[in-house]
């Protein structure tokens, strides 16, 4: 198993359209997510002093190979969707290609 941590900025005035889809994610996002191998899968947020909110998502990937089951999930016409629903809420980060929303975090402690 592998802890994936992830950051991402909300557009001004977009974090109650995110929870609000979120509170009702849909049935086949929700089990695309299982299908391929994410368990455990969180995303909280919170307003930085900058006066942004952020997102923060944490999820445990189970399978044996992650891009493979990414490559699925980024194929599905359900996923892509909801996606296209979600993303307008997201501010795009500065260091990542124009297509992702998402930084990935490095993980720097961890206890069971």
């Amino acid at each position: 198993m592998k802890r994936f941590g992830m950051v991402a900025r909300v557009l001004p005035g977009s974090l109650d359209e995110y929870k609000k889809l979120h509170a009702d994610i849909w049935p086949g996002v929700s089990r695309m997510i299982e299908r391929c191998n994410i368990r455990n899968y969180s995303i909280f947020s919170t307003r930085l002093p900058d006066g942004h909110d952020y997102l923060f998502s944490y999820f445990e990937y189970i399978g044996t190979d992650f891009d493979t089951d990414m490559e699925k999930m980024a194929a599905d016409p359900e996923t892509q969707r909801w996606w296209a629903v979600c993303k307008p809420c997201m501010a795009p980060v500065e260091s990542l290609p124009p297509s992702e929303v998402w930084a990935p975090a490095e993980e720097v402690f961890h206890q069971d």
